[in-house]
């Protein structure tokens, strides 16, 4: 496990934005992400040792859709169980098979949107072990190759 700004962080972050072009940082020296294909998937690494494979929606695009452009207000709690019933396609077609492969299922909330999240941790001192489970994601989830 590594903090954010650590040597074995950077060096990490270094070897595999190299690796895997498409990373991008969400926030200066912090987690990498990466677009899983176009269905809208999200890779996370996080500096504290973990990988995520998250799949959500926005707040304002499930209101959106719901209230079909009336100013009706909708609640925070309807409109994230709509958003959770709104997402569950998609992660249906990958829960099982994340969950087979050692990551823990949560779901991430809060005032602008709603994800499942799948994590695993990593051992960020294997780095051919942290590339080969992004290829894996690549592979499974985004449908590279």
């Amino acid at each position: 496990m590594s903090d954010p700004g650590t040597p074995a962080w950077t060096q990490l972050r270094t070897a595999l934005m190299q690796s895997f072009p498409q990373l991008y940082e969400l926030e200066t020296g912090g987690p990498l992400a990466m677009d899983l294909g176009s269905d809208g998937w999200l890779l996370e690494i996080k500096p504290e040792g973990t990988v995520l494979c998250q799949y959500g929606v926005a707040m304002d695009d499930v209101m959106a859709l719901l209230s079909e452009g009336t100013p009706e207000d909708l609640g925070t709690d309807e409109v994230a169980k709509q958003a959770k019933y709104f997402i569950q396609p998609a992660v249906s077609k990958f829960r099982p098979l994340l969950l087979q492969s050692g990551f823990t299922e949560e779901t991430e909330m809060n005032e602008e949107f709603v994800a499942a999240t799948f994590a695993r941790p990593v051992d960020f001192q294997n780095l051919s072990k942290v590339q080969d489970l992004i290829r894996w994601c690549c592979r499974q989830i985004g449908g590279m190759r």
